[in-house]
């Protein structure tokens, strides 16, 4: 099994981190902040690691797309800066490559910039798996939860097998309505 490595920033990087903690093939998500070869202030980003006989980059570049403001260039676009950070030139290439193919799928531009990734700082260990930790927290339910049912609906072959609970139980509530 070869695991590749790609980072993803857009948002809240608590949010980002519950995102792909719930997809198959992603071994390993890592939140904190990361800083680019061009850009040399840090943004709230996630480092993933992945295997791509199960989730291919295109997946991963698009779920990132769907479940962040990727056409809006707010103003707090430095602190979320709308990204994906490369770990090699052929892997850049291929993203810049996915990312003029998914601009079809968008009535707007996307923003998304292509990064050459430089450092990484892990947020501290009381924010890793945020969203694992605290699914009920106001938070969580406000920003997270629908960005995890965007994944439910949209994605529903590359969420694991169990979705997150809270969003389960969201789901089956909304439906015995």
């Amino acid at each position: 099994m070869k695991i590749e490595k790609i980072g993803l920033g857009g948002g809240c990087h608590w949010c980002t981190e519950a995102v792909f903690q719930a997809l198959k093939g992603v071994e390993k998500v890592e939140q904190g902040w990361i800083s680019a070869v061009d850009a040399e202030e840090y943004s709230e980003a996630v480092v993933l690691h992945f295997d791509p006989k199960i989730i291919s980059l295109k997946d991963l570049i698009e779920v990132h797309l769907y479940t962040h403001r990727s056409t809006s260039d707010h103003s707090l676009r430095k602190k979320y800066r709308s990204a994906v950070y490369t770990f090699s030139a052929a892997q850049q290439k291929e993203v810049d490559q996915i990312l003029k193919h998914l601009q079809k799928d968008f009535q707007d531009t996307l923003i998304t910039g292509v990064y050459s990734y430089k450092e990484f700082k892990m947020s501290p260990e009381s924010f890793q798996n945020y969203y694992q930790k605290n699914p009920n927290k106001p938070f969580c339910k406000t920003y997270i939860d629908p960005k995890i049912e965007i994944l439910l609906r949209r994605f529903p072959k590359n969420v694991m097998e169990v979705p997150i609970d809270p969003i389960k139980n969201n789901e089956e509530h909304k439906f015995k309505k």
